[in-house]
């Protein structure tokens, strides 16, 4: 396999985009797909209740009108890893946006619980595609050096719209039975929004060398950080290209490229199943298992998504300075410690005051500043120029089948083997995946999309 040239590795890392103002206005416009990405998981949360009497759902479909939307998720990735080749990071993300306003307005005035999990399908699609499309096309129209920062904007994106998720189901709990409607259709205007505003920005950079439009690219590659940096990526990119003629499947099955596509695929997996969407769908649920009522317990939830935006502020400041590795380290061992805690708590009983409420602040405080924004930091980052669309439809997927097993089976952990034993078993996976980053990972932070995917190959 021929070797990016050595110059390409060794240059020097690149100097802040001189035109900052374009970089970080594209970037925000692509991460509107990670707030409806938040919004769309996170608002069953306030409306659970409401549904939970509506419909009268038991255990068992509490867990399926919570995940459902999960299926859809995994079946968006494969979406956008079959399609985002072919039609491009932009054109995906322009149908996404209808997907989100479709789905909001759809599941809001949904007659049956079958109807409502049909159009939660839909936004999960629309989930999938967001999930997957919106940090590649930031990762690939970004400069090295503020990489990590600019994707983080899509997980503070998302978690943004887990805040505006919780603040609609408390303010719109006033509605009664049907307050669960609004909550839904609510969705849509941010939706519009979305679908407005991506007809400003360009196409990524490094599909346009893909599609051998090299003058486009080069051109939207000097509007981010000026002629000379356009002349060097534009060389860097094109050379990468050249590894592979073709762009089939079966490169990915190639030794190297299966590698690092199963490590993706762990750290994909790893960032669901210790415990982070259980919290926060079912966040109201636990807080009436501690005694709160409905209004506390929605209040207390908003705490949650407030503390996770706090937190995701940190890492915005943080992952360009101390590097992906460090920080997923430090956060799943945080995680577990918190974890540890609350099983504790549960078995002893010590459920008055404020220290589940606290245990579980910690906990999202420790997923927000590491483990959330570092994923997807992590997943748009590693896998090479040539398969990456591909290899990030298989992480993203084996995402959303670990968040849907997660989801669906916790009201019945909580039902079978009770609080205590469900919060020490994600605890324990937290170590598992501890001992997985110390032996597996390496770092990415500063260093070009092109140079990453020379060392992988090493």
């Amino acid at each position: 396999m021929t070797s990016i040239s050595n110059s390409s590795i060794n240059a020097s890392h690149e100097e802040i985009a001189a035109n900052p103002l374009f970089i970080w206005s594209v970037t925000a416009v692509a991460a509107l797909g990670g707030l409806l990405f938040g919004f769309d998981t996170a608002i069953i949360s306030g409306a659970l209740p409401f549904l939970r009497e509506q419909f009268s759902l038991n255990e068992l479909m509490q867990g399926w009108v919570v995940s459902s939307i999960l299926l859809g998720c995994g079946a968006g990735a494969l979406i956008a890893g079959r399609l985002s080749n072919p039609f491009g990071r932009k054109k995906l993300l322009i149908v996404c946006a209808l997907f989100f306003a479709l789905a909001g307005i759809g599941t809001g005035l949904a007659n049956s619980v079958h109807v409502l999990i049909a159009f939660r399908i839909l936004g999960g699609v629309a989930v999938g595609i967001a999930a997957m499309v919106s940090p590649m096309y930031i990762a690939e129209i970004s400069p090295a050096n503020i990489r990590g920062r600019l994707v983080t904007m899509y997980q503070l994106a998302i978690v943004c719209g887990i805040l505006l998720a919780f603040l609609s189901g408390y303010l719109l709990s006033d509605f009664g039975l049907s307050s669960w409607r609004a909550m839904f259709i609510s969705q849509a205007l941010p939706a519009l929004a979305f679908l407005f505003t991506l007809f400003f920005v360009p196409e990524s950079p490094r599909w346009l060398v893909m599609m051998n439009r090299h003058d486009e690219a080069e051109a939207i590659l000097e509007s981010v950080g000026g002629k000379k940096h356009a002349e060097q990526e534009i060389g860097k990119i094109k050379e990468s290209f050249s590894l592979n003629e073709t762009t089939s499947w079966k490169v990915l099955l190639q030794k190297d490229n299966l590698k690092i596509i199963m490590i993706g695929v762990t750290v994909a997996v790893f960032s669901q199943i210790t415990g982070i969407n259980s919290i926060l769908y079912y966040a109201p649920i636990i807080f009436e298992r501690t005694g709160s009522g409905m209004d506390s317990a929605l209040l207390q939830t908003l705490g949650i998504g407030l503390t996770n935006f706090l937190f995701t502020l940190v890492a915005l400041w943080l992952i360009d300075k101390t590097g992906r590795r460090s920080l997923l380290l430090g956060g799943t061992m945080l995680m577990a410690i918190f974890l540890s805690i609350l099983a504790y708590c549960f078995n002893a009983k010590i459920l008055e005051g404020p220290w589940i409420f606290l245990c579980l602040m910690g906990y999202i405080a420790s997923f927000a500043a590491t483990l959330g924004p570092v994923t997807w930091v992590y997943l748009s980052e590693v896998f090479p120029n040539q398969i990456r669309a591909q290899a990030l439809a298989i992480a993203t997927l084996a995402l959303w089948l670990a968040n849907f097993a997660a989801t669906f089976t916790f009201p019945m952990l909580l039902g079978g083997i009770g609080d205590a034993a469900t919060m020490g078993l994600n605890g324990i996976l937290c170590l598992i995946f501890f001992a997985f980053i110390i032996l597996k990972l390496h770092e990415t932070k500063g260093k070009s999309l092109e140079t990453i995917q020379q060392e992988n190959h090493l």
